[in-house]
């Protein structure tokens, strides 16, 4: 039997300790055992999120806290802008227009990340912006944005900074608090080694003082019903119990690593591919490169398609292709979550093999010798 890697920027690997939690006996979701895991993941998720406002637990993807913030937030025909450099940018403006929101676009090129005055322009022209949706990791093109810079002009308006974290969050620093960031969502599968189906989202005060005002249908999303009963702590539906009590034993991993020793390592991991790609002749896709994740570009003869279904076929190493115009032109490889410099060393071993067996022309072991180079200092 052949072992197969995961480096696709979700899901992610899970380590040991939370494979075994979900394999753990259910318990009841409204005892006081359930309530004390419950509590505690919430406590640590604020210590991941980098925050003291509450933080609700969703059983859905992390589209659904995407949701969740849109319709609790606004009204039909307010005024939200929205940054799109990406599907993921895109997938803002799609909520916020299924709800009657009207939004202002801020077109980014691909591989870009949004210029901060760009926002601090298009909010002083239109004061009736309540809300700005933005992109930590644009996961489709591996690029990453200033949310520290972002978050200094938009704490001088009235609108709330709302940040989709789903694939940065717990890889990537994010300082919630000290940003002025209201509004954070994530998802499970990624940067928190966890498999999908639960949805994070933190609310400032800000963004309560917006929920109060909202008028836009919502039930499961409610997040009043949420905030009613939190502090107890307690859920307004049935939660996936199983998904929460692994969350506890993958935020207690991440705790014993300590957050900013996993943002090194992740640097650590961006460097390392970005390296191997220089060296085996190909380049970086994004000009804002995140350490969740690194997209490489692909000669026009190499079927991005077929390259990542003979790594996963062949090789047994799972690895993303490119999406909507990107389809077939670029490869994102993973470098967060239960990932280490090994898994690192062999993806790139597989890419290098794939090429060879599309035709590529360059120094067979090249991208190993580079990444090794900067992995040295992992050991």
């Amino acid at each position: 039997m052949n072992k197969t890697y995961l480096l696709t920027p979700g899901p992610t690997p899970l380590p040991p300790e939370v494979r075994e939690a979900l394999s753990r006996e259910i318990i009841h979701h409204r005892t006081k055992a359930f309530q004390e895991i419950l509590g505690e993941c919430l406590n640590d998720l604020k210590e991941i999120f980098k925050t003291k406002n509450d933080i609700f637990i969703l059983t859905s993807s992390g589209t659904g806290a995407m949701e969740a913030a849109v319709v609790n937030l606004l009204s039909r025909g307010d005024k939200a802008l929205c940054v799109q450099g990406g599907k993921f940018g895109e997938r803002w403006t799609e909520i916020c227009q299924a709800y009657g929101v009207d939004a202002e676009i801020v077109d980014v090129q691909w591989g870009e990340a949004v210029d901060p005055q760009v926002i601090e322009e298009k909010l002083k022209a239109n004061e009736d912006i309540k809300a700005v949706f933005t992109t930590l990791c644009e996961t489709s093109t591996a690029t990453s944005s200033d949310i520290k810079a972002i978050g200094s002009i938009v704490g001088n308006h009235k609108c709330v900074l709302v940040v989709d974290a789903i694939s940065a969050l717990g890889a990537v620093d994010l300082e919630t608090d000290e940003w002025g960031v209201d509004v954070v969502v994530c998802g499970s599968q990624k940067g928190l080694m966890l498999s999908p189906g639960l949805a994070f989202i933190s609310m400032s005060p800000k963004a309560y003082s917006l929920m109060e005002s909202s008028d836009l249908s919502r039930y499961y999303f409610d997040l009043r019903k949420a905030k009613k009963i939190v502090d107890k702590p307690d859920t307004p539906f049935t939660p996936a119990v199983s998904l929460v009590v692994a969350l506890k034993e993958a935020l207690s991993l991440m705790k014993k690593e300590g957050l900013e020793q996993r943002f090194k390592r992740f640097s650590l991991y961006r460097e390392a591919l970005k390296k191997a790609a220089v060296a085996l002749g190909l380049s970086i896709f994004s000009r804002s490169p995140s350490d969740a994740v690194t997209a490489i570009n692909l000669p026009p003869d190499i079927d991005g398609v077929k390259l990542v279904k003979i790594m996963r076929d062949t090789y047994g190493v799972g690895i993303a292709g490119g999406q909507g115009k990107l389809k077939g032109k670029i490869i994102r490889i993973a470098h967060m979550g239960y990932i280490n410099a090994r898994d690192i060393i062999t993806a790139i071993s597989a890419l290098e093999d794939t090429l060879k067996d599309m035709g590529y022309k360059f120094q067979i072991g090249a991208g190993i010798k580079a990444a090794k180079e900067i992995l040295k200092e992992t050991r």
